[in-house]
Formats: structure tokens, C-alpha cells, sequence
């Protein structure tokens, strides 16, 4: 390897979409690239203009990334956003460079288009909790939250990333506490499935999950495919569950965009599950899948049949599906940070730990001014809105 100072620097410029994908296909298996990363998910979000970037050493594409560019009002500047990425040497273990390396010639790109900010989130994972880990703290009552509770596995390398990254002059918002990080979520929590087959899956679920699974079988609940004509189904159950858990429900044509968005892209990238029962939808869910990793993106449940255990009977079937498709990991997405039983979002927690899977901390994301006034504005107006 060439030492540091006859090393050509890295620089970045944008690739096409047909690049984009060509490289996450070589990569797809490595657990690093997030749905949220790859060519079609600037489709989705088409209230934002979108770039996909790549880091070239010389001639060779050694990373890549979407950037997602929102205007500001009234001015010709944009808050630049990588969600989950980019995909690069973060820590400097695949390739020897320092991060300074891959990230100047990003802010260099970014600032020159008339990017105001930049926010990216590393998909390092810092520290990881064994559902075990987290049953026993909570059964004691010994912790409130995640970083009350001793990780079973710490990941020294990307908390060195942090540390480097504030050396570089990103900065972080303070956790308020929530644990869902500031656009997506620090903590999530993933399923292993290397190496397993169904019946370890299962026997790793927890009793309640088994005789759920178990009820819904025998109470004759059906879970099968659907397809774009079946997202109203998916959408009415969706905003029942908005109404019900009081959060505001995305449009029915975001779902309609991206079905068609990923997949025109493969085939196997979006699929969509439906619970019925006695010829009701009573829960739908979207699957994402990129190489080895699949995640639970959306999901929704009727206030009716809930006695049937429809929720406990879809989350079964993604898992095996997964598992059937190579998958690595089943990964739940978001969760709150809280142990507390008394905290309004301690079910989410609750529910998925029945799965006996494990709960792990992201980076979480970052932030760079590359235009401190303008960055500041911006800020004071999302905190006004």
C-alpha cells in the first residue's frame, strides 16, 4: 500500500444512478449499505433533489453515497442530507486512510453545489445488547434506559470514528433522551439469522411470541404477498393505526411512489405483506431488502382482530422470508432508549425483545456548517416551525 504522502487524495464527484446501483450490488452483502442509500430512495423522497456521489481513488469507485438536498426559503441553498451513509472506509480498517480523506472532498463537492450544511449518519455500530442482557435489567428495575445497562459488545473502532469526527469539526445534538436520534434512529433492533435455521428462530422467541404464532395459525390467520394494487388495503389499515397511535399518516401516493421506485430497481428490494382473517385486512407491513439485510420499514394493525394475534403472524412470515433469502439479519428498526415500564414507549421496546433478538446504538448523526450564518438561520427556523 502506498504510504500517506504518495497517495493520490481521494475526490468525489457524481455518478450516474446505473453506477450507483452497479456498486451496491458489488457491496450489498457487507451489511453497510442502508435502503435508505441506494439509487431509488431519491424517487421516494421527491420533495427533495437528490445527487448520488461517488469516492474515486484515481479511476476506481472506493465509495459511494445519495445525498438529498433540501432548498431553504427563498434562498438558493441547501441542507445536504446522507441518511445511514455514505457508504465509506469509516474507520480506516479496509483501506488505511484517515477519515479526513473521504470527508473533505465531500464537504468540498457538497459546498461548491451550495450546500449551507451537511448531516450524514455512519452505519457504526458503538455498543450492542443481548435481549437477555435486557430482560434481566428490566426485571430487576436496576436501569431507565440503554446506556444505564453494560453492553454485552462495545465497538472500540467507531467510537473512534465519533472522536475523529469532532476533531474534523462535525458536532452531534445532544440525545434528548427519546433514543430515536435526530432524523433516523440510534437505536434500532435487529434479529440474527446466520447461521439458523427456523426452528432456532423460533425456539429464540419468547413464549408469549410462540403461542402468539402459534394462535394465529390455528385461529386461520393468512399472510400473503401483495402487490401495487393492493397498497389501498395496506393504506386504510395504516391510517387506522396513525389514528390510533396519534401520529400524523404519510399519503397513500408515497406508498404507490415507492413501490414503483424500488421496484423498478430489483424485484426483490420492497415487498408487501398482508394479514387477513376471515376475508379482513388485519395487518400489512412493507419489507426492504438490500443483498443481506432485510427491515421491517412500516407497519400497521386494525383495532379490530387483535385477538387473533395478525401482527405476531406477519412479523413471523418477514422473518422466514429473510431467512429463505439469504438474509443476515431482520432488522425492526427504530426503538426508544427506555427500560422504564411507565414510559409511554416501552411496548415498542417490549415487543420486539420478544423476538430474542438484540438491541444495538448507532453513531447516531451528524452535523458540519459549511456556511455557519446561513447553518444557524436554518436551525433557529426548524426550531421555530
Amino acid at each position: 500500500m502506498p504510504s500517506d504522502a504518495t497517495r493520490a487524495p481521494l475526490t468525489v464527484r457524481r455518478i450516474t444512478a446505473e453506477e450507483h446501483l452497479a456498486y451496491v450490488r458489488r457491496h450489498q452483502d457487507s451489511g453497510r449499505i442502508s435502503f435508505l442509500q441506494v439509487p431509488s430512495w431519491a424517487a421516494v423522497k421527491a420533495e427533495w433533489t437528490s445527487e448520488s456521489l461517488g469516492w474515486f481513488d484515481g479511476d476506481e469507485l472506493v465509495g459511494a453515497g445519495l445525498v438529498l438536498l433540501r432548498q431553504v426559503p427563498r434562498v438558493k441553498r441547501f441542507l445536504a442530507y446522507l441518511p445511514e451513509g455514505p457508504d465509506i472506509d469509516w474507520t480506516g480498517e479496509r483501506t488505511g486512510r484517515d477519515l479526513q480523506e473521504w470527508l473533505e472532498p465531500l464537504a468540498a463537492h457538497l459546498k461548491a453545489i451550495g450546500a449551507f450544511a451537511v448531516k450524514l449518519g455512519p452505519m457504526a455500530v458503538v455498543r450492542r445488547w443481548h435481549a437477555d442482557t435486557l430482560k434481566a435489567a428490566i426485571a430487576d428495575g436496576t436501569a431507565n434506559r440503554l446506556r444505564d445497562v453494560a453492553p454485552d459488545e462495545t465497538y472500540d473502532a467507531a467510537l473512534a470514528v465519533a472522536d475523529r469526527l469532532r476533531a474534523l469539526g462535525w458536532s452531534q445534538k445532544p440525545d434528548t433522551g427519546a433514543g430515536f436520534g435526530d432524523v433516523q434512529p440510534r437505536y434500532v433492533f435487529q434479529v440474527p439469522l446466520a447461521g439458523r435455521s427456523e426452528a432456532d428462530l423460533l425456539a429464540g422467541f419468547n413464549q408469549l411470541w410462540r403461542r402468539n404464532i402459534k394462535k394465529a395459525d390455528k385461529a386461520g390467520v393468512e399472510v400473503v404477498h401483495g402487490g401495487y394494487d393492493d397498497l389501498p388495503a395496506f393504506h386504510e389499515v395504516y391510517v387506522e393505526t396513525a389514528a390510533r397511535d396519534r401520529f400524523t399518516p404519510r399519503g397513500l401516493a408515497y406508498f404507490q411512489r415507492m413501490w414503483r421506485a424500488m421496484s423498478s430497481e430489483d424485484e426483490d428490494r420492497i415487498t408487501l405483506y398482508l394479514a387477513r382473517h376471515e376475508g379482513r385486512v388485519l395487518a400489512a407491513t412493507t419489507l426492504v431488502r438490500v443483498g443481506a439485510h432485510s427491515w421491517y420499514s412500516y407497519g400497521a394493525s386494525s383495532n379490530e382482530g387483535r385477538d387473533v394475534r395478525p401482527s405476531n403472524a406477519i412479523q413471523w412470515a418477514m422473518v422466514r422470508d429473510s431467512l429463505a433469502a439469504g438474509c443476515d439479519v431482520y432488522d425492526l428498526r427504530g426503538i426508544s432508549d427506555t427500560l422504564d415500564p411507565d414510559d409511554h414507549l416501552f411496548g415498542l421496546i417490549q415487543f420486539k425483545l420478544g423476538t430474542g433478538g438484540h438491541a444495538q446504538e448507532y453513531l447516531g448523526e451528524w452535523d458540519l456548517a459549511l456556511r455557519p450564518v446561513l447553518a444557524k438561520a436554518f436551525d433557529v427556523y426548524l426550531a421555530r416551525r
